[in-house]
């Protein structure tokens, strides 16, 4: 019998399994690979230090990181990519990168960088399962990992002011929303009828940023805008995660 799968994540709220991004993709690609995870939420017990999650653990192995744990699943043989072709599958790479590259800054600059977001849900969100005293520190510490890594996306020297990148951030996600929508069309899933690696990944990005209920909301606006996008999350909501969704 394989070892059991023990996933750490961020826990949910407004309707999401989880608010973190990279815990969704994760959770989303188990969901649609049959993988056998069971998830510890972390909450005010937890025994981490640095916000590293999601970590993935499975006998000697210890794993993080969502293309590292999504890598491990593979191995293990839950593969939600089995039916894709090769072209799909660099496809799949290709999309990856472009989400990483023009979305992502803009989400983490939604949770972490702007400022209403993150003093009014962010940070309270985040401090709340944390113990304290770590409750203090992490999410400031996450917050400056959050704008390290947008600066790093942007390709511009680490004191480079965001607010002088900060309207092309948000330019190239609403471009990103817009491809992945004319991408998606009126398919259920990216590739046809059955969810995939590609999946897990937009889910992962647009879910939190279509649910959490935030001051700032340039990009949500726009995403709400674009409705197949919405009722992609809606549906994987609905079909994957309806029994273990968490209170708003």
């Amino acid at each position: 019998m394989a070892a059991p799968l023990e996933l750490s994540c961020w826990g949910g709220g407004w309707g999401l399994p989880s608010v973190h991004s990279e815990s969704l993709v994760v959770m989303a690609y188990a969901k649609f690979s049959g993988a056998p995870l069971k998830v510890n939420i972390i909450d005010n017990t937890w025994r981490g230090s640095r916000g590293d999650v999601p970590v993935l653990t499975s006998e000697n192995n210890i794993v993080s990181q969502p293309a590292k744990i999504l890598n491990f699943l593979r191995k293990q043989k839950y593969n939600a990519d089995y039916e894709l072709s090769a072209k799909q599958g660099a496809d799949t790479l290709a999309y990856i990168a472009l989400l990483e590259e023009k979305l992502l800054p803009a989400v983490l600059h939604t949770f972490w960088v702007e400022s209403d977001n993150y003093f009014t849900v962010t940070k309270p969100w985040f401090a709340s399962r944390i113990p304290f005293p770590l409750s203090l520190i992490l999410p400031g510490r996450m917050s400056k990992g959050a704008l390290t890594r947008i600066l790093l996306t942007r390709g511009e020297p680490p004191l480079y002011h965001l607010r002088e990148v900060e309207a092309q951030i948000y330019r190239d996600a609403k471009e990103c929303l817009n491809l992945l929508s004319n991408r998606l069309g009126t398919s259920q899933f990216f590739f046809g009828d059955t969810p995939s690696t590609l999946d897990a990944y937009v889910f992962g990005f647009l879910a939190p940023l279509y649910k959490v209920r935030f001051p700032k909301v340039q990009l949500q606006e726009h995403l709400k805008q674009l409705f197949n996008l919405c009722r992609f999350c809606d549906d994987i909501l609905n079909s994957y995660f309806r029994l273990s969704l968490g209170d708003g």
